[in-house]
């Protein structure tokens, strides 16, 4: 499709303390990506420094002003009667949950507090040119950088008059277009209908509103029931998909397994791609994969190792899609190494690395061995590499386009197995045949010769492994050997 012909989408970000201009800019820059990623056009920011984000509308009074020139829009987000109605709701959940009713003095100081103009701290930041008319006309969507209450957004969208979305909504409408198989689609449902919950709660339909008040929170409540209930058997029937999945995952608990693991776009699939010779879905958009996939590395290797390609991480990743993918990233917890994809050439890598570790602590998987793994060097000048590599020695750096660093990416993958294998030769009676082709599966055999007692089968590897096969043998059968 022609980029003239896509929707036109506008930016909102609000730089607060403690963030800095790079940071600010980095985290727009990332926003804007993922917009491009649903299908939009980008075509204007507004930006504002705060000491918080406005309670009422996400901007001061002014910027929200001017956004609305940009819009089209009124200006006006119905403030007054919205608050009204948020205090009686705070005072009515506070009754039924046998709390302490605020006060009206409270809410006068806090009133006064949110009448407190923040439009216009001093800032040394150039103002970004206005857009002309004729670029925002028609504007269709509106994405804020930050996660925002239900009542920011709809107060945003009545001064507007353009559907708004925040960080955490763009990035699981992404997940909901880009989700392929049934476990996945599932898994976004229901962080999708969490995440949609309370919003049902802050906009009720209008022939709800016709009908009085009563009569609406009864449908409002009817609502919020259905969607616990679509919860609910969600939860249930991904539960019966993902016990089929442990199955399958206790099969390959023996296996070698390297999982890719890393922020969004590092470029994990074409790495998959290239150590395994599949036809993994490759694009240059964020969340381009969100179902796991596993193939064997290839050339083949005895015995095999698997490889995984995992869903892409981001900053703000909702907790609600991390515990929804936790099947998923499970493949990440139970792997035998980790390989942390880095995109050296972005300028915010170290940023996106604590966020990949951060993800990986929270699912518990921050304890498996792990190597850094720089991709996309070719996109690196050859001071800027030189400079990253005394940066980070134990790096791995290669790039996925180059066949010759995916060789040796592999050779190192198997090198970091054999590194720990012990060196034996176990004795197999003739009849126990059947371990042989066990042996040739989980082992490297290096040799065999039959002789009277039986076979004598030279192994390489893993303690573990051979102490499970020593297990099944007579005793004496397993021989240590030096290297």
């Amino acid at each position: 499709m022609p980029l003239s012909s896509l929707p036109k989408a506008l930016l909102v970000g609000v730089r607060l303390p403690g963030v800095s201009e790079a940071e600010f800019d980095a985290s727009l820059d990332e926003l804007d990506r993922l917009v491009k990623t649903l299908g939009y056009r980008v075509v204007s920011r507004v930006t504002q420094t705060r000491g918080t984000l406005a309670p009422t509308a996400v901007l001061g009074e002014g910027k929200l002003l001017e956004l609305a020139a940009i819009t089209g829009g009124s200006g006006h987000a119905g403030v007054e009667v919205e608050r009204v109605k948020d205090k009686a709701r705070v005072r009515r959940e506070a009754i039924e949950a046998g709390k302490t009713v605020p006060s009206d003095e409270d809410d006068e100081d806090e009133d006064e507090d949110e009448d407190e103009d923040e439009d216009d701290e001093p800032s040394d930041e150039p103002e970004a040119p206005r857009p002309s008319p004729t670029d925002t006309d028609d504007l269709q969507l509106i994405a804020v950088d930050h996660e925002i209450s239900p009542s920011q957004l709809r107060n945003l969208e009545r001064a507007t008059g353009v559907t708004v979305l925040d960080r955490t909504g763009v990035i699981i409408e992404i997940f909901h277009r880009h989700a392929h198989s049934r476990e996945a689609r599932m898994q976004v449902e229901i962080a999708r209908l969490r995440y949609e919950s309370p919003r049902v709660r802050e906009s009720p339909r209008g022939k709800e509103r016709q009908a009085g008040r009563g009569s609406g929170e009864a449908g409002l409540e009817l609502d919020r029931r259905k969607i616990r209930d679509r919860i609910a058997e969600l939860k249930e029937q991904l539960e019966a998909i993902q016990k089929e999945y442990s199955v399958r995952r206790a099969q390959r608990q023996q296996a070698r397994r390297v999982a890719l693991v890393g922020y969004t776009n590092a470029g994990k699939s074409s790495l998959m791609r290239a150590l395994t010779g599949s036809d993994v879905y490759v694009e240059n958009k964020l969340f381009a994969t969100l179902d796991t996939t596993v193939r064997a590395l290839a050339p083949e290797v005895e015995p095999r190792i698997l490889i995984s390609d995992t869903v892409g991480f981001i900053k703000k990743l909702p907790h609600d899609l991390v515990a929804s993918f936790k099947s998923t990233l499970d493949e990440a917890s139970e792997a035998s190494l980790l390989l942390h994809v880095v995109d050296a050439s972005d300028p915010s890598w170290q940023a996106q690395l604590a966020v990949t570790r951060e993800v990986l602590t929270e699912i518990g998987a921050h304890a498996v061995p792990s190597r850094l793994v720089m991709n996309k060097v070719d996109c690196l000048t050859e001071e800027a590499l030189l400079a990253l590599r005394a940066e980070r020695p134990e790096a791995w750096f290669l790039s996925a386009k180059r066949p010759t660093d995916v060789a040796d990416l592999r050779q190192k993958i198997i090198s970091f197995f054999e590194s720990s294998y012990v060196h034996a030769e176990v004795l197999v009676p003739f009849s126990e045949q059947r371990l042989l082709a066990e042996m040739h599966a989980t082992m490297n055999v290096l040799g065999t010769r039959y002789e009277e007692a039986g076979v004598y089968v030279d192994v390489r590897c893993e303690a573990a492994a051979l102490d499970r096969l020593g297990a099944r043998l007579p005793e004496g059968s397993v021989t240590l050997l030096g290297e």
